[in-house]
């Protein structure tokens, strides 16, 4: 796990396998993330979040997190879910190779009172998660739509 030390109420979160081809998205994404709002957020790269999760969003006002989806829908494709505004849905994060997945652990933060007042959750959706593999085409191509939508929102929420 590589934070940046920041104290800002704005974390951001990359997670996934970054061995694990289309499943590092979330890691890729908070590194050029860092890059673009430098310490202006916190941001983590979490490779085997879980049930850590919760521990890495306790204290943040607002929470961005990054990780691959399965949804069924073309790779390459963006979600973007605000898990703030009630639960969502196990259909696009069916299942994880983290300990529990994401959407069980932000529902367990829901039920213990620990989740932030915001969080926002970008899936993107993954072709190859197969061990020693490179990001595939439409997922690299989406690495740079989901940063550039994180900034923008980024920007909106910090001005």
């Amino acid at each position: 796990m590589k934070s940046d030390g920041s104290s800002s109420s704005i974390r951001i979160i990359g997670l996934g396998n970054e061995l694990r081809g289309d499943d590092a998205i979330g890691l890729l994404a908070a590194r050029r993330l860092r890059q673009a709002v430098g310490n202006r957020a916190e941001v983590i790269e979490a490779e085997m979040a879980g049930v850590d999760l919760m521990e890495l969003m306790k204290g943040a006002r607002v929470t961005i997190l990054i990780d691959a989806a399965r949804s069924g829908q073309a790779p390459g494709t963006v979600h973007r879910l605000d898990a703030s505004a009630g639960p969502i849905t196990g259909q696009i994060f069916p299942r994880s190779s983290h300990a529990i997945g994401t959407v069980d652990a932000i529902e367990l933060a829901r039920v213990m009172g620990v989740l932030p007042a915001t969080v926002i959750v970008y899936g993107v959706e993954a072709d190859n998660t197969e061990a020693g593999q490179k990001l595939s085409p439409p997922v690299a191509k989406a690495l740079d739509q989901v940063v550039e939508q994180i900034v923008h929102e980024y920007e909106g929420r910090h001005a």
